[in-house]
């Protein structure tokens, strides 16, 4: 049973990682192409989640599944390399994403500065607001620069897996700040599902777990950096 399994509700097929010698442990591991009509898969209706909504998950599983040898991808033994061959772009795709959502966040709340009036005034003109307006535009900026170095790497085929994984971590809690912030801004309306406010505090708890969790992230990089 795999759980978590993206877009597994419409899709044609899937890429599983299983282990096909376990006397060799790490090295017994392979990516196989397995497509959604073969005798044993079975996929679960979709999740009913609290944020990503869009994003289809589900839960795919193998009973007694058999499939030709010429249905794996890449050298034997090489499913473990091969994850690790892309960890460092799925990291910095994670920080992409968050990079959206503290755009949006981070525009949605500048405008309702200016538009909502209170004692008087704009409260963009209160400089609590105008703290955290400025925190959140600086960890956008911050999260950009770290991704943009991550992503050049990647382009030029350089090995940056803790750039990238730096970038994942940094972006993802800068984007559940700004989720936390934006909803502050609006007051009352950020918990109402009227405004754009509380899908970026719900959609923001889905960065923390793809392509690693913070713990996780954060054991690597206190490694990376000499620990």
């Amino acid at each position: 049973m795999k759980t978590w399994v993206t877009n597994g509700p419409v899709a044609d097929f899937f890429t599983v990682l299983c282990q096909t010698d376990p006397s060799k442990k790490l090295r017994g591991l392979n990516f196989f192409f397995i497509p959604k009509e073969t005798p044993g898969i079975s996929v679960s209706k979709p999740f009913d989640m609290l944020g990503t909504r869009t994003s289809k998950l589900s839960e795919l599983a193998l009973t007694n599944v058999k499939i030709p040898q010429h249905y794996r991808l890449g050298g034997e033994g090489q499913g473990l390399n091969n994850l690790l061959s892309i960890l460092a772009e799925i990291r910095a795709m994670t920080a992409a994403l968050a990079i959206g959502l503290q755009r949006a966040a981070l525009a949605d709340s500048i405008r309702y500065a200016h538009e909502r009036v209170q004692f008087g005034r704009p409260i963009a003109k209160y400089q609590l607001i105008q703290a955290k307006i400025g925190q959140m535009a600086t960890n956008l900026e911050a999260s950009k620069l770290l991704t943009y170095r991550a992503t050049n790497m990647i382009d030029n085929n350089i090995s940056c897996l803790k750039e990238a994984s730096i970038a994942k971590y940094f972006a993802t809690e800068a984007a559940c700040f700004a989720g936390d912030e934006v909803t502050r801004i609006f007051g009352a309306y950020g918990y109402s599902m009227e405004y754009s406010a509380q899908r970026y505090y719900r959609d923001n708890r889905f960065l923390l777990y793809g392509g690693g969790t913070h713990e996780i992230l954060l054991t690597n990089i206190a490694r990376w950096a000499g620990l």
